[in-house]
């Protein structure tokens, strides 16, 4: 199993960035797969989800300003992030939960800074 993320980086407050999620090695269509971020000094929390058929759900402070998608064709997940604000700083990691018992994987992470 293997998740992958790009498309971090430095912008100015108000921009946009758009984070993808390459998966291999699981059967991509079936699972949950995940945003989640972790500022420094703070636990890691859930941004956005994405299940095939199921729908998306967003953590509140992101709501109406990120969009996340997936490319089944792919195995990708995009996270498009618009009106970016200082306080989405942190490194932005894709998550996927399969399994018995669940395992969790994540990939390696990508930094994304917001300048006021």
């Amino acid at each position: 199993v293997q998740l992958v993320e790009s498309g971090g980086g430095l912008v100015q407050a108000g921009g946009s960035l758009r984070l993808s999620c390459i998966a291999s090695g699981f059967s991509f269509d079936d699972y949950v797969i995940g945003w989640f971020r972790q500022a420094p000094g703070k636990e890691r929390e859930g941004v956005a989800t994405t299940m095939t058929g199921s729908g998306t759900n967003y953590a509140d402070s992101v709501k109406g300003r990120f969009t996340i998608s997936r490319d089944n064709a792919k195995n990708t997940v995009y996270l498009q992030m618009n009106s970016l604000k200082p306080e989405d700083t942190a490194v932005y990691y894709c998550n996927s939960r399969f399994g018995w018992p669940p395992r969790d994987y994540w990939g390696q992470g990508t930094q994304v800074t917001v300048s006021s």
